[in-house]
């Protein structure tokens, strides 16, 4: 159970970044070697998009997970 947890906590801190470097348009988050491949393909306010609907998947899936885990 310990490690559904963790789990759940990483993507809730991962979707809460991601939503964040977003909307917050953070330059050391779009500069970053990761985030160039779609900064490059969709330019930067379409990775910003795609990295806001990342983040809110990941907190939804953190959320859900975690009441589905509780219902055992």
């Amino acid at each position: 159970m310990i490690l559904h947890n963790v789990v759940q906590v990483i993507f809730l801190l991962a979707g809460i970044v991601s939503l964040l470097a977003s909307l917050l348009d953070w330059d050391w988050f779009f500069t970053a070697d990761n985030a160039s491949f779609l900064v490059t393909r969709l330019g930067r306010r379409g990775a910003r998009w795609v990295y806001g609907a990342i983040g809110a998947v990941f907190i939804f899936a953190a959320v859900y997970f975690y009441y589905q885990i509780e219902k055992l």
